[in-house]
């Protein structure tokens, strides 16, 4: 589990790590009510797995569209990378979520960010058509900020 700084398992208490687990596993399995409660009472909307992954990015990726909705009304960075360098709407593309992909993208997500970036996923899997024209409206194109 990381949130902010590097950490070793071995020094986070293996309640904590369990408590991760069941918050990765709710957000691939789309257990909204779980987030309900969790992100209120302080649970990090930016909490990332140890491949980088945050609970939005497993969401997308896995077609929750109202759960991805809930994490970025809670704060959740639509653009923030995995450790592969991938973003939660190029998972979105691939993985054809059209649901979560208008929700990212009212959200603020870049489709021009990432590695590859949405934007070439769209060229990748022929969704052009389908996404071109949102993708250039879409209101947070190029503002996405590299870390430093």
């Amino acid at each position: 589990m990381a949130t902010d700084g590097p950490a070793t398992t071995a020094s986070i208490p293996p309640e904590a790590i369990e408590f991760a687990t069941r918050m990765y596993n709710a957000a691939r399995a789309g257990e909204k009510e779980i987030f309900e409660q969790a992100l209120p009472a302080g649970l990090p909307a930016n909490l990332t797995n140890d491949k980088g992954d945050t609970l939005l990015m497993l969401a997308a990726y896995h077609g929750h569209a109202d759960l991805v909705k809930l994490l970025i009304q809670h704060g959740a960075d639509p653009n923030r990378l995995n450790d592969r360098g991938q973003s939660p709407l190029a998972g979105a593309i691939f993985k054809k979520e059209d649901a979560v992909v208008d929700v990212l993208l009212e959200g603020g997500a870049d489709p021009e960010y990432g590695s590859p970036s949405a934007l070439v996923c769209l060229s990748m899997f022929k969704q052009q058509d389908k996404w071109g024209a949102k993708f250039e409206a879409a209101p947070g194109k190029g503002k996405a900020v590299k870390p430093a």
